[in-house]
């Protein structure tokens, strides 16, 4: 299918073929018929992505501090790449959107295949939404009608915000299209509009619809007009739906507010306030979040989980419902903010009109008329990139590989592993084609798709790189394994004991009938140099040993889906299995017991813990600690080793430096860049798919770490207990 993407370095905009989306539980796949270019939101996308590093750097002083602090703790090279890398992907554009249901995911009840729709789907033939974030279009709407379902909501959740009655006076400041909108919806709502905007024919209409005016391009004051409007009392409300990074729009609502007046920012402003403007007054002043309620909430929007009526009455797909009545009762005027058309194929010459500077308002993309049927290559979920490679023969021979997920971690870190350790890139997987199209573009992969099990059944590949989001990788490992394919396996193996006992089952029994698989997991730490040197010094010494792993893991936010029990496993599940491996591969011992504490987990509302300490005991008598804290500070070192040995202590700070302490022949060493061991990890695995030797890390251990890891997350969450002995016995199968 055709999408519309705009490449974030150049801010060139570009039509590609991606592979097609598919349905997934809770969403609604939709074959598009029109959707809506908004010149005021899509514009400043565009003049962002033409703009020069250094203007990109002014606008976003927040990233700026963000790249400052990575440069402290991971170095020039690697936060340079980092930053190179978040400027070539390139964004899909758009959020107003109508079509034709064409499959509804488990869950979905509003609507039906060959339902019209209206939703904030992307420019692209078909696109996945959520369920809460598509309303049904009434019968007598048109499709161009539709599109502007979106921008309504937004302009509507901005009155609700506002709380106009009948008969107030209230003014709009910015008449691009959701300030036009807000216009109307204030005027059916029984109020006094005065307009301000500087563009004549925007003016124009807003005078059509009802509305007085202020041309500030005529050097009008508007706050003394405002009085005047309002028989010298000042306006009741101020919306401001305008663009722009100047604080003077916020500043002259305050003025032109009577006592106890409101202003309510849907758009965007500098927010330099004062608090003179606001004191005397008591002005209220309140930013519109989008469409309303529900909006960037996971559980709302990706999970389907709606709130209650009786305590949310406007959610933003009611908002969306109420403008789509708007719109069936023909009390919003959107035919007169249709400023142009293209079909599809032309979008670039749309986009030209937004950087021109040419007057427009609603630009609408056509794709099909209703009554067509999506040709079969809009629906293909497969695209080839390239026409062939070259995998070598005998010694030489390279093993193909395939991925599925592109999320950060893999395009950062995984992919260029792989890219350098040797191998042929088959196919990338993801569940939106935009990903996995990207990647599979930057990195040379002969194909795209959102098809995973096509990955599977692929005879030519040998191995799967699974990089997906947690919940799922106990189903693509066994789903891999059964395909007789090798699996590298983003930590963690499992977020259950019910996936990992599968996992098991499944390998021992491809052992007992002599298939040789490798299974690993990216515990890429113990891998990493100054480990590997660390293993060195202390292998021959007697005596049990101490180590103390003190990780700075910082804070994610608790809606994330990583702190998600049930997708992510929490963090201690999720990345706290990183330094368990670590511990128990210095200690060489296996796991003897575990105890676990977190710190005010009763007063938290993560339902799993992440600011915990957990020993370990092994059954030579080593004891490993690991402090994970999620409340220290950025710009500290993550994670610092303290290894105690023998009467020698060994420190290492954030895997750049090394010190000894009692060695004979060893002080410090210093690495030029930090290096967590991820090249040296994948190589290993490479190197024994392709030479044929021993899995770079023993499926004991990876069992051992992963059942740990479940252990560690059970006392800290039921806390019933502080202490688990084990051991864990079985050996298993690892030829």
């Amino acid at each position: 299918m055709k999408q519309v993407l705009q490449n974030q370095k150049n801010g060139k905009t570009e039509l590609v073929d991606v592979p097609a989306p598919l349905v997934k539980n809770g969403y609604v796949l939709i074959r598009t018929t029109r959707t809506l270019i908004s010149p005021g939101t899509e514009r400043a996308v565009l003049e962002f992505g033409k703009a020069s590093i250094l203007e990109k750097a002014r606008g976003n002083p927040d990233k700026v501090r963000m790249v400052l602090e990575r440069l402290k703790t991971e170095g020039v090279l690697e936060t340079y790449q980092a930053v190179a890398r978040k400027l070539e992907q390139r964004i899909p554009l758009g959020y107003c959107n109508a079509g034709i249901v064409l499959e509804i995911g488990k869950g979905v009840h509003h609507v039906r295949p060959g339902d019209r729709v209206a939703s904030n789907g992307k420019h692209a033939e078909l696109v996945n939404v959520p369920a809460n974030l598509c309303v049904k279009i009434a019968d007598s709407v048109t499709d161009d009608h539709a599109t502007f379902t979106v921008l309504g909501a937004i302009g509507l959740e901005g009155l609700r915000l506002a709380q106009p009655t009948l008969g107030e006076t209230f003014v709009v400041i910015g008449l691009g299209l959701v300030g036009l909108i807000t216009v109307q919806l204030l005027l059916a709502n029984g109020c006094r509009v005065l307009g301000i905007d500087m563009d004549s024919h925007r003016l124009s209409l807003a005078r059509r619809f009802g509305a007085h005016v202020v041309d500030l391009s005529v050097d009008r004051d508007p706050v003394a007009a405002a009085l005047v409007f309002t028989r010298e009392r000042g306006v009741d409300g101020v919306i401001v739906t305008a663009s722009t990074t100047s604080s003077y729009p916020i500043h002259q609502a305050a003025q032109m507010c009577r006592k106890r007046g409101r202003i309510i920012l849907v758009g965007v402003t500098g927010l330099d306030l004062t608090r003179e403007d606001f004191y005397e007054k008591e002005t209220s002043f309140q930013v519109s979040c989008s469409y309303g309620p529900g909006r960037y909430d996971p559980v709302y929007e990706e999970h389907g989980h709606d709130y209650p009526f009786g305590f949310v009455r406007w959610t933003e797909q009611r908002n969306m419902e109420a403008m789509m009545d708007m719109l069936e009762a023909r009390k919003i005027d959107v035919d007169s903010l249709i400023s142009h058309r293209f079909p599809l194929e032309k979008v670039e010459g749309a986009y030209d009109v937004l950087s021109s500077g040419v007057p427009s308002l609603a630009i609408i993309l056509e794709y099909y008329q209703e009554s067509e049927r999506p040709n079969q290559s809009i629906c293909c979920s497969t695209v080839s990139l390239s026409m062939g490679y070259d995998r070598g023969k005998g010694l030489s021979r390279k093993p193909v590989v395939s991925f599925i997920g592109a999320g950060d971690h893999a395009v950062r870190i995984l992919i260029p592993s792989f890219e350098k350790a040797g191998v042929v890139f088959k196919s990338i997987a993801t569940s939106t084609g935009t990903t996995c199209y990207q990647a599979a573009k930057q990195f040379g992969f002969q194909k795209a798709t959102t098809d995973a099990d096509s990955v599977f059944s692929d005879p030519e590949v040998d191995c799967i790189v699974i990089a997906t989001r947690h919940d799922t990788h106990a189903r693509f490992t066994k789903a891999a394994l059964k395909s007789g394919k090798h699996v590298f396996v983003e930590k963690p193996l499992a977020i259950s004991r019910e996936g990992l006992d599968d996992i098991v089952a499944l390998y021992t029994d491809s052992a007992t009938l002599g298939l040789r698989r490798i299974l690993t997991v990216g515990f890429n730490r113990r891998f990493a140099p100054h480990i590997q040197r660390i293993h060195e010094l202390i292998h021959g010494h007697d005596g049990p040993r101490s180590l103390i792993m003190t990780v700075n893991a910082g804070r994610i936010p608790s809606d994330s889906w990583i702190q998600d029990s049930a997708v992510g496993g929490g963090r201690i599940i999720g990345e706290g299995c990183h330094f368990i491996d670590l511990l128990r591969y210095l200690a060489q011992s296996p796991i003897a017991s575990v105890q676990a504490e977190s710190m005010e987990y009763s007063s938290s509302n993560l339902s799993c813990p992440d600011t915990a300490t957990f020993t370990l005991t092994f059954q030579d008598g080593s004891m490993g600690t690991i402090h994970y804290f999620a409340n220290g500070h950025k710009t500290f070192p993550k994670e610092r080793l303290e290894v105690f040995c023998s009467g020698k202590i060994l420190q290492m700070n954030n895997f750049q430096k090394l010190q000894g302490w009692g060695w004979p022949r060893f002080k410090k060493t210093t690495l030029w860049k930090q290096d967590k061991g991820h090249a040296h990890c994948v190589k290993a695995f490479v190197d024994a798919v392709r030479d044929g030797g021993p899995p770079p890390i023993p499926l004991d251990q990876l069992v051992e770490v992963t059942k740990v890891s479940l252990m560690v997350d059970e006392l800290l969450v039921n806390r019933t207990c502080s202490r688990i002995e084990l051991p864990l016995g079985a050996n298993f199968p690892c030829n």
